[in-house]
């Protein structure tokens, strides 16, 4: 056998002893996270009513969004409060005006009938629903009773949104 055979062969078997004789030990690494819920609102749109006849007959409705984004599984509420005009309540809602006068009084509702107030008693007069982790859109429908006696002008009132999860 040649020297170069003879290294050859000692460096195989090296080679092949540092593997047989190789030790290993194996653990566990631990890995952990909590989901919370959390809410956040979205794009709003408002419930813009246009032109008020106040001699028709009939009672001018239309409607808003709300845009609520909740962690996937979290019951929420969306409630909305009386409004800026004092002595406004969830039921009768109303509107000031330029110029000062009569109020225009409105109501919001969570239905399409507009038969479901909208306020702000969770339980009562909220709309709850559960988050899904993508945005929900909860419409909001609005009404301005016919016939109010008011002075021409624009109104305007702005209403809080309150997300409770």
């Amino acid at each position: 056998m040649s020297n170069i055979s003879k290294v050859f062969v000692c460096f195989c078997i090296l080679l092949l002893s540092r593997n047989l004789l190789a030790a290993t030990v194996t653990g566990s690494l631990p890995v952990s996270a909590t989901v919370i819920s959390n809410c956040a609102l979205g794009t709003i749109a408002p419930v813009a009513f246009g032109n008020y006849d106040p001699t028709s007959a009939t009672a001018n409705n239309n409607q808003g969004s709300i845009n609520v984004i909740c962690s996937n599984g979290t019951t929420y509420n969306i409630g909305l409060n009386p409004g800026t005009f004092s002595g406004a309540t969830v039921t009768t809602r109303r509107m000031t005006g330029t110029p000062p006068g009569t109020p225009l009084s409105y109501s919001l509702y969570r239905d399409s009938g507009r038969t479901l107030n909208w306020g702000q008693t969770i339980g009562t007069d909220t709309l709850a629903l559960t988050g899904t982790g993508v945005t929900q859109t909860s419409t909001v429908y609005g009404q301005i009773p016919a016939l109010q006696t008011v002075t021409v002008g624009s109104y305007a009132d702005t209403v809080t949104i309150t997300v409770t999860f």
